[in-house]
């Protein structure tokens, strides 16, 4: 058993999925197989009950899991404890955050962290900003920049370094959709709306449908992450509520094919912050990273 093993282990125990956890630890799902299947020999024991829709620890599947969380942990204190000694800091650190807000929120913070630690090596990857703090619960990212949601996992901590107010966005060039939208009294039930599939930004547009008495909103299309809704909206395809930082750093020619109309002002902005898994608060890295926060 070596910590390679244990930590494809734990990642699979808390992805409870073969693909995920393969595409996440860069192996291939017959690697991740072999691989469990050679722990599961080496401890006698079967460690996950699978089936064709699910992943479940066993009893001794638990037991390995809390083994394997001590056990990196501890070895990643103890190679942090003795980096400590050099100069500087120095390892990797693993951010996770969404496409507008690697330029809007991240380089000022990067800026500061990298003028004080040279040496830690950055990894950033980019997607859906509604999948940020599972990354970060799954352990795909040390840490990530997330809007906060409405629940906050109990194991999760949350900083917060703005708020993020949500604008109502129409096509600018003459269209149907344009027309509609543009009323003296819109009526909304008529007009598609381009949507993102999930996250806090979806939770607010479902409470303004609520509150404007929308039972069936007329939807285009559900994205994953809020980017390509720009796009959409320019193309005429309908109407959407997104953060106002995502039109802010959307291309140009993108930005200008696009109207913001006066009723955005009644929907609750979102709060941003960087998140972490509260037990990792005392590695040297995330916890110099969460100080400059």
């Amino acid at each position: 058993m070596d910590l390679r093993d244990l930590k494809l282990f734990l990642h699979l125990a808390e992805s409870r999925h073969f693909g995920r956890t393969a595409r996440a630890m860069h192996v291939s799902p017959s690697t991740l197989s072999r691989q469990i299947q050679r722990l599961e020999e080496d401890l006698g024991q079967n460690l996950f009950l699978r089936d064709n829709r699910t992943v479940t620890l066993t009893d001794a599947g638990e037991q390995l899991r809390q083994f394997a969380q001590q056990t990196l942990l501890q070895y990643q204190q103890m190679r942090h404890a003795i980096d400590q000694h050099g100069p500087s800091l120095s390892g990797e650190l693993r951010l996770f955050c969404s496409v507008t807000a690697a330029y809007s929120h991240l380089p000022p913070i990067l800026d500061r962290f990298r003028a004080e630690h040279p040496q830690v090596e950055i990894k950033l990857s980019t997607g859906d900003a509604a999948d940020a703090v599972e990354k970060v619960q799954t352990g795909e990212a040390d840490l990530a920049i997330a809007g906060r949601p409405e629940t906050l996992p109990a194991s999760i901590g949350f900083t917060p370094l703005g708020h993020i107010p949500l604008v109502l966005i129409a096509p600018a060039l003459p269209c149907p959709v344009r027309n509609q939208a543009t009323q003296p009294e819109p009526d909304w039930t008529r007009i598609p709306f381009i949507l993102p599939e999930q996250g806090p930004a979806r939770r607010r547009i479902d409470l303004w449908f609520r509150r404007l008495r929308i039972a069936n909103p007329l939807i285009y299309a559900t994205v994953s992450g809020h980017e390509a809704i720009v796009s959409m909206v320019a193309l005429g395809c309908g109407i959407a509520l997104l953060p106002d930082v995502v039109l802010e750093n959307s291309p140009e020619p993108v930005r200008n094919r696009v109207l913001v109309l006066e009723d955005s002002d009644s929907v609750m902005p979102l709060e941003l912050g960087v998140c972490v898994q509260k037990k990792r608060l005392g590695e040297p890295l995330i916890k110099a990273f969460w100080q400059l926060l």
